[in-house]
């Protein structure tokens, strides 16, 4: 079993390497980047329940990405350059300069349109693969007590889609042994909703026993240690990132 890093360590890689991104704003450097974080999620998977939220976050980038490119071809301010084909017009009111739907579609303008949504389609990726290799429960534990109340909303938040996708999943190998072969997102959508729902019960029960928030002291089960290892991959990503926002 490999040994897992710092719950801080891959979240701080992502924030770095993100702000390098917007920096450069390169889209083929933003896809190597991508390439090179499905590496890192590929060798370091452990087979743990968060480990689809990086799958996850790919597809709602790629779907992000084709909104954008569709939004950009039929609708936005016309860029001037090489012509690919011709949409037809839509009158648009007076109030509404500059802006038009259909007409000339443009080499410049589709590749804007891609590279805009490649850029955004990388911040989910990087945020997806910090989510799928550390688990926000122990990104919690290392949260500093001053901000704890806001980590734990950033951890339901964070949680929400790798729960999700568990739970999609489980529905669906229900349904696959109760004999149910097309199955589709109105077939599970019901028991996901009520299984999430169960869930925020259950969450609310376990803290109210727990006596949370009746102390302002934390309690600790054991210390979360930063390695060396540690220190090499966040010297890395500033470094990369330095070397972006130069650039």
């Amino acid at each position: 079993m490999k040994k897992p890093l710092h719950p801080l360590t891959l979240w701080i890689s992502a924030i770095l390497l993100a702000i390098g991104v917007v920096a450069l704003d390169n889209a083929w450097i933003a896809l190597a980047i991508v390439g090179a974080v499905a590496f890192l999620v590929y060798m370091r998977r452990d087979g743990s329940p968060w480990e689809r939220s990086f799958i996850l976050s790919l597809r709602i980038g790629a779907i992000i990405l084709a909104i954008r490119t569709i939004v950009g071809i039929l609708i936005g301010v016309p860029i001037p350059g090489t012509s690919l084909f011709r949409l037809p017009i839509l009158e648009l009111p007076s109030w509404m300069p500059g802006i038009r739907i259909g007409g000339a579609v443009t080499l410049e303008r589709l590749s804007s349109s891609l590279h805009e949504g490649v850029i955004i389609a990388t911040m989910i990726a990087l945020f997806g693969a910090a989510t799928s290799l550390t688990s926000p429960h122990k990104l919690l534990r290392v949260t500093p007590s001053f901000i704890y109340e806001i980590g734990i909303t950033l951890v339901i938040a964070t949680s929400l889609f790798p729960q999700l996708a568990t739970s999609a999943r489980r529905i669906r190998t229900a349904q696959k042994l109760r004999g149910m072969e097309n199955i589709h997102i109105r077939s599970i959508a019901i028991p996901l909703l009520e299984e999430s729902l169960s869930r925020s019960l259950q969450l609310a029960a376990a803290m109210d026993a727990r006596g949370y928030g009746i102390s302002r002291k934390r309690s600790r089960y054991r210390p979360v240690q930063w390695l060396m290892r540690d220190n090499v991959i966040v010297a890395l990503t500033v470094a990369t990132s330095a070397v972006m926002v130069v650039r």
